[in-house]
This record gives C-alpha cells, sequence and structure tokens, in this order.
C-alpha cells in the first residue's frame, strides 16, 4: 500500500539578531507573535531565535527568547483563529491560567481566551500551531486553555515527538520529505491526544467519523516501541496499549503505511543491534541479543543475517577492521 502524499511545507529560520535594532520589537512582534500581543522584558535587550515548519493545515515550531510577556485576547487572535500546543524545554513560564509550569509541562493555549503569560530569561519552547475548528472537532467541544501534562495518557508521546522534532529543526539536515512526514505525524499525534482527552473516560474505541487518525497513533505507536523495544514480553496488546488505542486500530494503523506491528518492531530492535555493534569493541551475542529485546541469541543471528547479510559476529569484525584502517 503506498503512503498518501502529504502537503508541501517550508522550513524557516528567523533571527532577532538579523532585524535593525530600532525595528526589532515590532519586526518580531509579526515573526513570532502575530496572534499575541508580545512586550519584551524592558531591562533586557530582545534576543530570539524561532525556527518553524509550516503547511496549509498547520505549523510546527522550536523558539528561544529573552524575557518577555505576552497577552491573548481576540483582538488579535480573531484572524488567524489557531490554538497551539506548547512544550516547555527550557525555563519557566508563569501564566494566570494555572500554576507555573516548568520543563516537560505540556499545555494547550486559546489565543481568544484573554490572559497574561511571562516566560523567564532565555526560555525554550516548542509549540504546534493548529486550526481551532480542527481542534475543537478532536476534542468535540471548544478548546480552552489548560494544562495537559498531567490529564492525558498521551501527554507524555506527544511531548517526546514534539522534542525530538524541535531537535530536528535545530540541526536542519531534514530533506523536504522528511520535512512534511515529520510534520504530518506530530499533527496526527496531537489530533490523537486530543480526542482522547476529550473522550476521557469513555471506555469505547470508536471509529474515526471525521479523520483518519492513522498516523497519529503510528506515531505513538513508534515513540512507545522506541522506548520499550528492550522487553521480551512487548507485544502488540501492550503497544496499543500504549498508543492509547485497540489492537484493531492499531494493526490498522500500521497497514495503511503497509507494515505490520511486529514487522516494524523487529526492524527497530535490529537496528539497535547494529548500532550497538558498530559503538563496542568487544562482542558477546547473548548478552547483545538479549539487551535489544530478543529472548534466543541464535533465533537473533539468524534475523540479524537475513537483515543486514552478515552475522552479529561477520558485522562487528567487518565495522571495527574498517575502523582501524581508517585510523591507520
Amino acid at each position: 500500500m503506498t503512503p498518501p502524499t502529504l502537503p508541501a511545507c517550508v522550513l524557516e529560520h528567523r533571527s532577532s539578531a538579523d532585524l535593525e535594532p530600532a525595528l526589532r520589537h515590532a519586526a518580531w512582534q509579526e515573526i513570532a507573535h502575530r496572534w499575541v500581543d508580545f512586550r519584551p522584558a524592558p531591562e533586557v535587550p530582545l534576543e530570539a531565535e524561532l525556527t518553524t515548519l509550516s503547511s496549509g493545515v498547520c505549523s510546527l515550531g522550536a523558539t528561544r527568547s529573552s524575557a518577555y510577556e505576552m497577552r491573548t485576547g481576540a483582538r488579535r487572535a480573531q484572524p488567524d483563529d489557531m490554538v497551539v500546543l506548547t512544550l516547555m524545554q527550557f525555563g519557566d513560564l508563569l501564566p494566570q491560567a494555572y500554576p507555573r509550569k516548568g520543563p516537560g509541562a505540556l499545555s494547550l493555549c486559546a489565543p481568544r481566551e484573554a490572559g497574561a503569560y511571562r516566560w523567564g530569561q532565555g526560555a525554550r519552547q516548542v509549540f504546534l500551531a493548529l486550526p481551532r475548528q480542527d481542534v475543537a472537532a478532536a476534542l468535540g467541544q471548544e478548546p480552552s486553555t489548560r494544562l495537559l501534562s498531567a490529564r492525558c495518557a498521551l501527554a507524555p508521546a506527544l511531548s517526546s515527538q514534539m522534542g525530538h522534532a524541535a531537535l530536528l529543526l535545530r540541526q536542519g539536515t531534514l530533506d523536504a520529505s522528511e520535512c512534511a512526514a515529520l510534520l504530518d505525524a506530530t499533527r496526527a499525534l496531537a489530533l490523537l491526544m486530543l480526542r482522547n482527552l476529550g473522550r476521557q473516560g469513555l471506555g469505547a474505541d470508536l471509529p474515526d467519523l471525521n479523520e483518519c487518525l492513522h498516523a497519529g497513533r503510528h506515531a505513538a505507536a513508534l515513540r512507545f516501541m522506541e522506548q520499550q523495544a528492550h522487553r521480551h514480553d512487548l507485544d502488540a496488546a501492550a503497544i496499543a496499549q500504549g498508543a492509547g488505542c485497540s489492537r484493531t486500530r492499531l494493526y490498522e494503523a500500521f497497514a495503511a503505511q503497509g507494515q505490520t506491528v511486529m514487522g516494524v518492531l523487529r526492524d527497530m530492535r535490529l537496528q539497535r543491534a547494529q548500532g550497538l555493534l558498530a559503538q563496542g569493541q568487544r562482542l558477546n551475542v547473548g548478552a547483545l541479543a538479549w539487551r535489544c529485546g530478543f529472548a534466543d541469541a541464535s533465533g537473533f543471528s539468524k534475523l540479524f543475517r537475513a537483515r543486514f547479510g552478515l552475522s552479529p559476529t561477520e558485522w562487528h569484525q567487518r565495522a571495527h577492521t574498517g575502523a582501524h584502517h581508517e585510523r591507520s
């Protein structure tokens, strides 16, 4: 099955250092804070960076800034009509709507609502801006500003995805197709989290009537699998629970990508084993297999050969012989 074509997106990096000092405040308002009133702290110079990945349906960004205050309200938010999911990575935020939040806090901000927020010096954050109507459809109600970190089982999966995305954006090494895939997966995972949040307490795994969320379930499952791949008891039921869906929905999500759940897990474990072989000078196949989630060393060696064309021992010897010749 061929994956769907993803919409084109634009990657941009902006810095306040590139702006004339006299125009810096007004220009940065339009570049980074067009939905809100932006007020830099008067006691420190405005220094900020913003990297965004945008398509016609959403924007993903990573930002760093000197201290500032932000005020939300209908006047500026109305033309864009967006809702923003924000992950704090460094520093503190002092909002009115909920207690102080620091690194790791995930929140939803509805810029239509009046509010005041104050960021400390050097704060870093990742944000995902989504159309209000998409968020409302996922939640089943109008979105309102709230702290999500302790409210939704999928919040850690989305936080992990957003943090990883920010790292990739700041590195700037992705090509156009990889950028589009990253943005699509992050958006889908966010909508899945919001949908689960909206129906929290309902046990039924309802069919998707308005929007296919396979990509979100796929992304959530991958993040969970990356963290738990070492577990020998990891199966489809545990992965489905970690992704916040039923096994049926999980199988459908992977089938939409032309994959199987256990096939992807197996390949993830083999890729991890290959990476460890390249790093380590000593080789113990049994210990390596166990560390990567394989209970049987013999079965692991057969799978490794089928995947890479060499046994673990042969691959280890070739990798370190090549490294020795390079050093010589």
